[in-house]
């Protein structure tokens, strides 16, 4: 059995990959600086007693040093993560996600690891895959503010003709909307070249909309269904974007976790990007809705804004087919069947809703349309 570093490890994500590698037999060592915005005063990072745990940032490169030492792999997953914020607080989010990625590997290449498995986003692809009317392939769809002003939310072909979303393969090239999206990005392309020149092997999993218990109720950058569930909490109506219509693909923390360990794993995945989602596409609105139904507030219904926010796309959902070739990646939980475990978790907790706070901080950048 293996021994891994899960830097960012005490986050969402990481706190779910503990206790899938501990499961497996391996042993588990966590760095994380945990950041507030992460990590309320007061909160339960929830690390099991047999996960070794560093309080570092990722940009300390004594603490580095020290966390890599006799580990045989290494999960990155220490990122600031918020397509709005990052658009005002670029140092913050450059520094965190490039720099700090750049200190691991650099300290890396003095003491190498088998495999290094990288947290990449589908922020990276910008808009989704889409279908022409005549089935062309079109994966430089886009949207003008002055669209967006005028509530026309959808991309349409250079004709003007209406596109179709499909599911968005690991072919589609990067389309960087957003700093948080960039530096993503850079995270990826960091960990693969680096690897690839030192002789090591590395994956990147490009993760799609990530839901289940556990995450932080009070971060209004967080996830969307835990922003959702913060609102319901606080008696208010989940806020939606544009239409409500967009789509998006939610997949399982546990899932996730399972991915994770699997890239480390799998000798076939070895310098790969790949995409880890549901394959399965759902409208914000609806899933809204579906959140309030099973919190038991089937009375509050999503309040429909008609606005964009700057660095947003419409459509972008995951083919999984690369997870499922390389991987053997099958989801097993369907947001659908999956609500009532978060809901659970939701219930006994307390949360500050952020949200109005965040959109307003937006605004006054003008980085709401």
């Amino acid at each position: 059995m293996g021994f891994y570093l899960i830097t960012g490890g005490a986050g969402f994500i990481g706190r779910h990959l503990s206790n899938e590698l501990l499961r497996a037999g391996h042993r588990v060592r966590v760095l994380d600086s945990l950041v507030e915005q992460a990590h309320a005063p007061g909160s339960d990072i929830r690390l099991r007693r047999d996960v070794e745990f560093i309080e570092a940032d990722l940009r300390d490169t004594a603490a580095v040093r020290r966390a890599l030492k006799g580990v045989d792999g290494v999960f990155n997953l220490a990122a600031e993560v918020g397509v709005g914020q990052s658009m005002y607080e670029i140092e913050r989010y450059v520094g965190a996600n490039d720099l700090g990625t750049a200190v691991l590997m650099q300290e890396i290449m003095t003491q190498p690891v088998k495999r290094v498995v990288v947290a990449s986003s589908m922020s990276i692809y910008g808009e989704g895959m889409y279908r022409a009317g005549d089935g062309t392939r079109v994966e430089t769809a886009s949207r003008t503010p002055e669209d967006l002003r005028g509530g026309r939310w959808d991309p349409v072909a250079a004709n003007g003709e209406p596109l179709s979303p499909v599911p968005t393969d690991e072919g589609k090239r990067p389309d960087l909307a957003s700093v948080y999206a960039l530096s993503k990005y850079v995270q990826e392309r960091l960990t693969l070249m680096l690897c690839h020149a030192y002789g090591l092997e590395a994956v990147a999993l490009r993760l799609f909309n990530v839901f289940g218990a556990g995450q932080q109720l009070s971060n209004p950058y967080t996830g969307v269904l835990a922003i959702f569930s913060s609102r319901l909490l606080n008696d208010q109506p989940p806020a939606v974007f544009e239409d409500g219509e967009q789509r998006r693909d939610f997949v399982h923390v546990e899932d996730v976790a399972r991915a994770f360990r699997l890239a480390m794993e799998v000798p076939g995945a070895t310098g790969e990007a790949i995409n880890i989602g549901s394959g399965q596409s759902h409208g914000i609105s609806r899933v809204a809705t579906l959140l309030a139904e099973a919190m038991g507030r089937p009375d509050i219904e999503p309040q429909i804004l008609g606005r964009a926010r700057s660095g947003d796309i419409r459509h972008c959902f995951a083919d999984i087919l690369k997870a499922r070739d390389l991987l053997g990646f099958e989801p097993r939980h369907r947001l659908e069947d999956s609500l009532g475990d978060l809901v659970e978790w939701v219930s006994g907790q307390q949360a500050r809703d952020r949200a109005d706070d965040a959109q307003r901080e937006l605004e006054k950048r003008g980085l709401v349309i």
